[in-house]
C-alpha cells in the first residue's frame, strides 16, 4: 500500500484480542485530566476504569516494547486481528504511544472497514522517549469487522504502543456517563438552612428560587432579517441570551468601498440585542481566507498599504464596540488560511491579537476554526494544530495576558456524528485550560437531524472545557436553510423542539420558581442540585406573614460539590 490520504501513511500492529468485561487497563473516555492530556510520561499508567465492555486490551511491559515501522517506500507491514463492531454502539479507543527516535510527530488511530474505507478516530503529538495518550474512537454506521491502524505523517517512523484498548458503549450507557458528568460539572448541591437568631430551625420555611443568569449559554446566531421581521425578533428574544451576527460585523459588510465605513446593520442589531438582554459575540475582525476579503482589499499588492488598511480596520471595529461584546474572532480561520501571513509576515496574526488586546483588554479573543471537532478526516485544522496556533499567539511578546479562547465552529455533516472522536478533540482543545465554545454549530437537513443535533449538543454540554454554544439557525424567515427551527408561522420544527427542550433543561426555565420546603437542619429536605449561575432567593413561611426575606445567590463550581446557605 502506498500513498494514502494526502501524504499520510498507515501502519498496523498486532492486537491481542481479549473479550473481557470490566478490565482494568482501559482509559475512561470521560475522564478529564490536564496532566494526561498534556504531559509526556516516562511510564504509561494503568487505569482502574471499570465501565464499558472492553473489546481489546493490551499492556506491554517496558522490557518487551514492540516497534512498528513504515518503510521508506511507504509499504505496510501488517499483523492484525480484526475486531467486529456493531451499528448503534459507540467505541472509545485509547493507547499510549511514543517515538523511538526523531522529532515529534502526529500519530493517529484509523479504523479500516471491510470495504477499505478509512475512518479517522483521533490523534496525538508523539514524542521520543516518553509516552503520550492517544484518544479517539468510532461510531460505526454499519456492523462489520474493522482493522485498527496507526497513522503517521512520516513515511519512516518507529513507534511503540502500550496500554491499547477499545471499549464498547451502548448509546444508553454513553448518555448515562454524559448525565453523570453534567451533574458534576454544571451543578452544585446547595443546602438551605433557615434559623432563628438562636440558631434553632424555622420548621416549614419555604425557599423559592429563580435563576436570573445562567452560566452556560446556548445561543443562536442572527442576521439582518431580524430587523425586518417582528415575528423573528419576538421568537429570538423569548429564547436566547447570547448571539453572534453571521455577516454584519465582517469587514466586507462594513467597508464595501475603501474609506466608506457603514455600521448601520451591526449597530441596529446590537441595539436590539441590548434592549433584550442578549449578549453578543463579535464575528469577526479579520478573515485569513483570501477569498473573504473586501473586493477592494483583494486588489492591494503593496504590503505596506495592506498593513495600513488592516490596522485601520482593527482600530475602527474594536473601538466602536469596546465593552459591548463578550468576545472577538480576531483573525478568523487562521489555521486553515494564511492570507495576512503571506502578505505581512508569519507573525501577522499574533500582532493583530496584540493590537486587539490593547484596544479592549477585557474582551475574550478567539481562535475560531472549522472541521476541528466535526471532521475526523481533517488534516489542516486538527485539534493539535488549533491548540498550537493559540499557544503561538499567546507566546508572542505582549500577549501573555490575553483572555484567550478556542472557537470550534461545528459544521457537522448530515450523518451520525462520531461522539467518541468529538470528545477526544474537545479533550485536546481543553488541555490548554482556556474556554472552548462551539461557535457556529449547524448541520444540513437530513432525516435524523434533530436526533443528531441533540447528540452533538449533549456531548458538548457534558464536556468541562465547553463554556457555551452558538448555533447557526433560526426560523424560516431568517433564511437559515440548513438548521431551520421554525416554519413561516413560527411553529417549531422537530429540531426546534430539541433546542427548546435543551434551553429549558440547561437554563432552568420554568413557569414558576423552584420551591424548597425546609423541615429542620438535620435532614436533607433543604438540599437541591442547582445549575451554576445567579439566583434570586426568597424565604417565607405560610404561618408567619412577617417572615419574608430575599437575597441574591451565585452558584459556582468553585463552591464545591456541596454548599450550605444559612
Amino acid at each position: 500500500m502506498s500513498n494514502i490520504n494526502n501524504g499520510f501513511f498507515l501502519f498496523m500492529f498486532f492486537l491481542l484480542l481479549w473479550c473481557l468485561v470490566h478490565s482494568g487497563t482501559a482509559i475512561d473516555p470521560f475522564s478529564h485530566s490536564h496532566s494526561l492530556e498534556t504531559e509526556c510520561l516516562i511510564k504509561p499508567p494503568r487505569s482502574n476504569e471499570t465501565q464499558g465492555l472492553l473489546l481489546l486490551s493490551r499492556f506491554v511491559e517496558d522490557d518487551s516494547e514492540q516497534e512498528w515501522k513504515i518503510d521508506g517506500n511507504g509499504t505496510i507491514r501488517e499483523m492484525a486481528q480484526r475486531i467486529q463492531l456493531h451499528q448503534g454502539n459507540i467505541y472509545s479507543f485509547s493507547a499510549w504511544v511514543k517515538l523511538r527516535e526523531g522529532k515529534d510527530k502526529n500519530v493517529g488511530v484509523v479504523f479500516r472497514t471491510e470495504n477499505g474505507r478509512l475512518v479517522h478516530g483521533g490523534e496525538v503529538k508523539a514524542k521520543q522517549g516518553c509516552w503520550s495518550l492517544l484518544k479517539g474512537g468510532i461510531v460505526p454506521d454499519v456492523s462489520g469487522f474493522v482493522d485498527i491502524l496507526f497513522q503517521s505523517e512520516d513515511r519512516e517512523v518507529m513507534i511503540s504502543a502500550n496500554n491499547v484498548s477499545l471499549k464498547q458503549f451502548s448509546k444508553e450507557e454513553w448518555k448515562l456517563k454524559q448525565d453523570q458528568l453534567i451533574e458534576k460539572i454544571r451543578k452544585t448541591k446547595v443546602r438551605f438552612e433557615v434559623t432563628y437568631q438562636n440558631k434553632t430551625a424555622v420548621k416549614g420555611a419555604v425557599i423559592s428560587l429563580k435563576q436570573t443568569k445562567p452560566y452556560f449559554l446556548l445561543g443562536c446566531a442572527m442576521n439582518f432579517r431580524i430587523l425586518q421581521s417582528e415575528g423573528y425578533r419576538k421568537w429570538f428574544a423569548s429564547r436566547f441570551k447570547i448571539t453572534s451576527f453571521t455577516n454584519e460585523m465582517k469587514w466586507y459588510t462594513t467597508e464595501k468601498a475603501r474609506g466608506q465605513e457603514n455600521y448601520t446593520l451591526a449597530d441596529s442589531m446590537l441595539k436590539f440585542a441590548e434592549q433584550n438582554g442578549i449578549l453578543v459575540r463579535g464575528h469577526n475582525v479579520l478573515w485569513d481566507d483570501p477569498k473573504m476579503q473586501p473586493s477592494w482589499v483583494k486588489k492591494i499588492k503593496d504590503p505596506e498599504d495592506l498593513m495600513n488598511v488592516t490596522l485601520n480596520r482593527i482600530n475602527s471595529v474594536i473601538k466602536r464596540y469596546k465593552g459591548k461584546l463578550t468576545g472577538w474572532d480576531v483573525v478568523n480561520e487562521n489555521v486553515h488560511w494564511d492570507y495576512f501571513e503571506k502578505m505581512l509576515g508569519v507573525n501577522a496574526s499574533s500582532g493583530f491579537y496584540n493590537l486587539a488586546y490593547k484596544l479592549d483588554p477585557d474582551v475574550t479573543l478567539f481562535v475560531n476554526e472549522y472541521n476541528t471537532i466535526e471532521n475526523a478526516k481533517e488534516v489542516t485544522a486538527t485539534p493539535i494544530k488549533v491548540k498550537k496556533k493559540m499557544e503561538e499567539i499567546l507566546a508572542c511578546p505582549g500577549n501573555m495576558n490575553i483572555k484567550g479562547a478556542i472557537g470550534a465552529q461545528g459544521h457537522f455533516s448530515p450523518t451520525q456524528p462520531n461522539l467518541a472522536y468529538m470528545r477526544s478533540a474537545l479533550d485536546t482543545l481543553g488541555s490548554l485550560g482556556l474556554p472552548v465554545w462551539l461557535t457556529e454549530l449547524d448541520m444540513p437537513k437530513c432525516a435524523d437531524q434533530a436526533k443528531y443535533m441533540e447528540d452533538i449538543l449533549r456531548e458538548a454540554y457534558s464536556h468541562p472545557a465547553v463554556k457555551g454554544i452558538i448555533i447557526f439557525a433560526g426560523p424560516e424567515v431568517s433564511g437559515f436553510d440548513k438548521l431551520t427551527l421554525a416554519d413561516k408561522d413560527f411553529n417549531n420544527t422537530e429540531t426546534g423542539d430539541v433546542i427548546d427542550k435543551l434551553l429549558k433543561e440547561w437554563q432552568q426555565k420554568s413557569p414558576e420558581s423552584q420551591k424548597i420546603f425546609v423541615a429542620d437542619i438535620e435532614n436533607e429536605e433543604g438540599e437541591v442540585s442547582l445549575l451554576h449561575g445567579h439566583y434570586n432567593v426568597n424565604v417565607s413561611h405560610p404561618l408567619m406573614k412577617n417572615l419574608s426575606t430575599s437575597l441574591s445567590l451565585e452558584v459556582t463550581k468553585e463552591m464545591g460539590q456541596r454548599q450550605v446557605v444559612r
